[in-house]
């Protein structure tokens, strides 16, 4: 369970404060997906690094799985990165030079886990994001699109507790961004996952569970109602590979 009490991080630069998370609260569930839709600017990517503890709020606090992730160490941030998150960056982030399947296994083989279970295990997830005779092409070898979708296997083949999807459809047309989106939500309900989706693809964010809007740094509900008369039970989700 991801859960943020009045969360604060402004930016200061060229004269003027920007409020960009100003009191943030939200709450979480394992098995549910929770988009924060919106345009470039509205604070949507600040949100996501600092539950990633890649930045450190000025008041408030992160927690995770009950551990306070805004207070960790930077050994412990390392750990939580390499195991209990999975981050799909707007960025692809792929190493040159290097296979599909290898990009993709990449975090396992950082653990310590041997070349051939952890391709064995990023395979899977590639095939399911339609990458099935991608396999050993490099990402010079590869369209924009998919470079994403072996960035988003490289997020998923490691199993994380919590999945931090920064514009993950950014680069893939319109079927293959429903697709993608549907396979997070379905992880989330099936397997017990976290996923929180920033993304200015308003029918990519209607497949979550919950929508939010940033205005003014605070959080609102997509409908402008206050965060907590919006709170609702996640839906249901059809089965993975349904």
């Amino acid at each position: 369970m991801l859960e943020l009490k009045d969360v604060v991080k402004h930016y200061r630069g060229a004269g003027e404060e920007v409020r960009a998370v100003d009191g943030v609260s939200l709450r979480v569930e394992g098995g549910e997906m929770v988009a924060r839709p919106g345009p470039s600017g509205s604070g949507k990517t600040t949100l996501l690094l600092l539950i990633a503890a890649l930045l450190a709020p000025e008041r408030g606090s992160v927690h995770f799985a009950g551990r306070e992730v805004s207070a960790f160490s930077e050994d412990e941030v390392s750990d939580y990165l390499m195991r209990d998150v999975g981050f799909i960056y707007q960025s692809y982030r792929l190493m040159p030079r290097v296979s599909s399947v290898e990009n993709a296994a990449l975090k396992l083989l950082l653990r310590g886990v041997g070349m051939r279970d952890a391709k064995q295990r990023a395979i899977p997830w590639l095939e399911r994001l339609g990458l099935r005779d991608r396999l050993e092409h490099t990402p010079e070898q590869l369209s924009g699109g998919e470079r994403q979708r072996v960035a988003i296997a490289r997020a998923l083949t490691g199993e994380p507790r919590l999945i931090l999807a920064d514009e993950p459809t950014g680069n893939l047309d319109s079927a293959r961004s429903v697709e993608t989106i549907a396979l997070l939500r379905a992880l989330a309900h099936e397997q017990g996952t976290t996923v929180l989706l920033v993304t200015h693809d308003a029918e990519a964010a209607g497949l979550a569970d919950r929508r939010y809007a940033l205005r003014d740094g605070r959080l609102v509900a997509e409908d402008g109602l206050p965060i907590a008369e919006a709170e609702r039970e996640p839906a249901s989700s059809p089965p993975l590979g349904a």
